[in-house]
């Protein structure tokens, strides 16, 4: 079943001499519960991709339909409301509010939603998290790779039909990469969450079921990651 359907997608910055075409008639899709890695040398376009993607920049041209749904013929305030039920986002740098400890920052898509935390869900995450035992624990008293558990369980505690992540493991040392890797693959197979993710280091893409390799804002590459 396809989740994510990309058609012609385009993004243009500035104008005459200023003009950079960032992406150039990109398409592709993407089926539910699918892994897949984007990859591509810096400046190619890709978290620009991402970004449109998960609906915090709008395309010059082109559709993005996510689980059917027409994304940027939504207006603002359904745009919002769309991304934060059906859009989990992990950034490099976390973004984690520092007032806000573990379980208030995971918390927070739901509670903006005007809606009641699922208390079985919420534990759920934070044992597969391994955060129990931080649950009252506000960010500076995290080390990073607990903070980028946090951001992980913020995205998924909507059960999103998508989740976006931007070179979540850019910030982290190697060992707390491949933790934070494994973490990604185990909600995307124990939740059937499909994983879209950015990253520079190939060793990662590897492991996605599929790369997608952007090279001057165009779709350069569709391979296959790791053995199905």
């Amino acid at each position: 079943m396809e989740i994510l359907r990309v058609e012609n997608l385009t993004k243009v910055y500035g104008s005459s001499d200023t003009r950079v075409t960032a992406l150039d008639g990109v398409s592709f899709s993407v089926e539910k519960g699918e892994f897949v890695a984007i990859i591509g040398p810096s400046g190619s376009g890709k978290s620009t991709l991402l970004h449109i993607l998960g609906g915090v920049d709008r395309p010059s041209g082109g559709k993005v339909f996510i689980d059917g749904t027409d994304v940027y013929s939504l207006d603002e305030t359904r745009l919002a409301i769309f991304r934060r039920r059906q859009i989990g986002l992990i950034y490099q740098f976390y973004n984690l509010i520092p007032v806000l400890n573990v379980e208030e920052n995971i918390a927070l898509p739901t509670l903006l939603d005007g809606q009641k935390v699922d208390k079985a869900h919420m534990n759920e995450i934070l044992t597969t998290l391994s955060l129990e035992d931080r649950v009252k624990h506000l960010p500076n008293q995290l080390s990073g790779g607990q903070q980028q558990r946090v951001s992980i369980g913020r995205a998924l505690i909507n059960s999103p039909a998508l989740v976006l992540a931007d070179e979540p493991t850019g910030n982290l040392d190697s060992k707390t990469s491949r933790e934070i890797v494994e973490l990604l693959k185990i909600s995307n197979k124990r939740y059937n969450q499909t994983l879209v993710m950015i990253t520079h280091d190939q060793s990662i893409a590897n492991q996605a079921d599929r790369i997608i390799r952007i090279v001057d804002g165009h779709v350069a590459e569709l391979g296959a990651g790791r053995a199905s």
